[in-house]
């Protein structure tokens, strides 16, 4: 099942990838015996657009996403990022996980600098760049916080600003913000869309939330139970720069009901 409608006018990117997944499977296991994850996936995802993964609990969400990062193989199927074939861990992009994986015994801005360290980035642009993303976030003043001194939403903008400082054209995000609460989830949204329409990076997030997934995204697909298959293709035709506001209008209250009937709910 597939529903497109016009598409909400995007700033294309020059320096952001295009995805393209073309029959992907993924079986655990044997081939008598395991379990089958995800079941011949089609997906294009444009440069530069912020598209999201919606479907019930272990239909293969967090599995694609990591396929798409190279840090899986695909058992039948080939990913594509700008034509080039993903078959190792790739470099050009920032991943941000549920968890934000911050090192306790790095500061604040320490922590978004090991991606340049790791990298062998250019130190005092990297630097300038980590205080200036941190800034956009609302972190300014806390640069030189142990993780453990900050909030929850505070470390994951911490770990989104680290998965942007070396300027990847795919960010990937794990159900990043699923442990917050829904005021910090709220605030954290924007600090992401104002982040990423700035940087403009191709966004794939996967999500449980189908509020979050319609106020992010340019376009939301929801994949079936396992195995996992995409059934439904949804555009999300809203204005951007979006306000929390918008949750309330028409258009916003009909996508919600279009993505719980594709999902079942």
């Amino acid at each position: 099942m597939a529903e497109r409608g016009a598409s909400t006018v995007r700033r294309p990117s020059s320096e952001a990838a295009n995805i393209d997944v073309s029959h992907v499977c993924k079986h655990w296991g044997t081939a008598s015996e395991g379990v089958t994850a995800l079941d011949d996936v089609e997906l294009t995802v444009s440069g530069g657009e912020f598209l999201s993964v919606l479907g019930p609990s272990g239909c293969g969400k967090s599995t694609l996403l990591m396929i798409l990062a190279g840090l899986v193989p695909a058992s039948a199927g080939t990913v594509t990022i700008n034509n080039k074939k993903v078959d190792r861990p790739l470099t050009d992009v920032g991943i941000v996980f549920q968890q934000d994986l911050l090192f306790d015994w790095r500061t604040t801005l320490g922590n978004v600098m090991l991606q340049a360290d790791v990298r062998g980035m250019p130190k005092a642009p990297a630097h300038e760049k980590a205080k200036l993303l941190l800034e956009k976030v609302g972190l300014k003043g806390f640069e030189n916080k142990r993780p453990w001194q900050l909030s929850g939403g505070m470390r994951q903008r911490a770990a989104l600003c680290r998965a942007l400082l070396h300027d990847a054209s795919v960010l990937l995000l794990d159900e990043p913000f699923g442990a917050l609460d829904a005021l910090t989830r709220d605030q954290i949204n924007i600090d992401l869309l104002t982040i990423w329409s700035e940087y403009r990076p191709t966004a794939v997030m996967v999500t449980h939330s189908i509020a979050e997934a319609i106020f992010l995204s340019d376009r939301v697909v929801v994949m079936s139970p396992r195995p996992g298959r995409i059934v439904l293709h949804l555009d999300i035709d809203l204005p951007r720069p979006r306000h929390p506001k918008i949750r309330d209008s028409v258009e916003f209250i009909a996508y919600q009901a279009k993505l719980r009937a594709a999902i079942g709910h």
